[in-house]
């Protein structure tokens, strides 16, 4: 190749780094983030500040409404500690096509456009795909062989090598004979995000079949592949998530109630993410706080909510009221209140969605907070 066909060709390419530079430029300028919601707003709880003094997290006793940061202190249980026992971590994957509930899965090339007819939900083209799903599985090192043991489902597990943070946390916690010796199970979604994607499939269906799935389809191989039993009771299980995550949680907690009394969630998207439409819940997860909490009995459910003063406001095309996180929370805390649910709800200045800032200060307490009351049941 001659010189000036060298020098063109890396000219060529130069422009073409640019123009892509530029563009991703000019989408991330269009991207107006999130503002910084005021603790004392409209239509906030009356929170109750904690500070250093008052402790960082709130006491393990009491419900309600809690500020905390602009600074954050991560807690202690987060590192390894010499002398307490490890418990072992093992993954393995579920193959979509061997499996019965979720097989299909689905995924789309572009977002999709705003229903000229219904302005709550998107006209979105997806196509079938066939997916791998890493589950990841931390048992205590306390953890008696052939009993059954109460867990905690995480969801958006790793899909690749484990993240050690929650088994750290759970180390320490165990140890210290703060929760039960519990089994977690963090599984990975089966890909994309919101409507149209596996993901938002699994975890903004306002319905118990993610719950379903996971009891049918990932439970017996965790029980199979790492040779544990998993208790049948609910009170001895638990469902965590960020974002979508949380909302999942909820899900799998309000629509199989018989299987799961414990909810853990930060950042829970409780908006209006569910595709296809429901008219059953036509505002999706929005509709936790506006009719389904506050119009129905209350349920034997424990429930930790947080979110950041700058989370999610109206990340896509679709402005539907119903797409504030922030707003969401809040009137999720209002109605746990009024229908006397026992819950916590952190609300964390200085920090963003997925509260990782914050987490890390909170985690532990909100574990063990999840986790008061717990008994096993004669037999188990």
């Amino acid at each position: 190749m001659s010189k000036q066909r060298m020098a063109a060709l890396i000219t060529l390419v130069a422009c073409s780094f640019l123009l892509v530079d530029s563009a991703c430029h000019a989408q991330r300028k269009k991207r107006t983030p999130p503002p910084t919601r005021k603790f004392d707003g409209p239509g906030a709880p009356n929170f109750s500040r904690l500070d250093a003094k008052a402790g960082l997290n709130p006491a393990l006793d009491v419900d309600g409404d809690f500020l905390i940061g602009p600074d954050y202190a991560p807690a202690a249980e987060n590192n390894v500690v010499d002398g307490v026992p490890q418990g072992k971590v093992q993954q393995f994957t579920i193959d979509s096509k061997e499996t019965r509930l979720l097989n299909p899965g689905i995924a789309r090339k572009v977002f999709g456009t705003v229903d000229p007819n219904n302005a709550k939900t998107l006209i979105v083209d997806t196509h079938k795909i066939d997916y791998r799903r890493q589950i990841t599985v931390y048992i205590p090192s306390q953890y008696v062989p052939d009993s059954e043991a109460p867990f905690m489902v995480i969801h958006d597990g790793p899909k690749g090598k484990p993240n050690m943070s929650v088994p750290r946390i759970l180390d320490n916690l165990i140890a210290q004979k703060r929760v039960p010796a519990m089994i977690v199970v963090m599984i990975a979604n089966g890909g994309g995000d919101a409507q149209g994607h596996e993901r938002g499939k699994e975890y903004d269906t306002m319905s118990g079949l993610y719950a379903e799935y996971i009891e049918t389809e990932v439970l017996p191989r965790v029980e199979k592949t790492c040779e544990v039993k998993l208790t049948r009771d609910p009170s001895g299980r638990a469902a965590m998530g960020s974002s979508s995550g949380g909302s999942a949680a909820l899900a799998m907690a309000w629509y199989r109630t018989d299987l799961y009394h414990r909810v853990l969630t930060t950042s829970g998207t409780f908006v209006n993410q569910q595709w296809p439409f429901n008219p059953e819940t036509p505002g999706g997860a929005w509709d936790f706080h506006e009719k389904l909490i506050p119009e129905s009995p209350k349920k034997p459910l424990r429930i930790f909510l947080a979110v950041g003063d700058r989370d999610n406001f109206n990340p896509n095309v679709m402005r539907d009221g119903m797409h504030d996180w922030v707003e969401a929370n809040h009137r999720m805390a209002k109605v746990l209140k009024a229908k006397g649910y026992p819950y916590q709800y952190l609300f964390c200045q200085n920090s963003g969605h997925g509260v990782r800032n914050a987490k890390a200060q909170f985690l532990p307490h909100a574990i063990e907070w999840v986790w008061q009351g717990y008994g096993p049941k004669s037999g188990n």
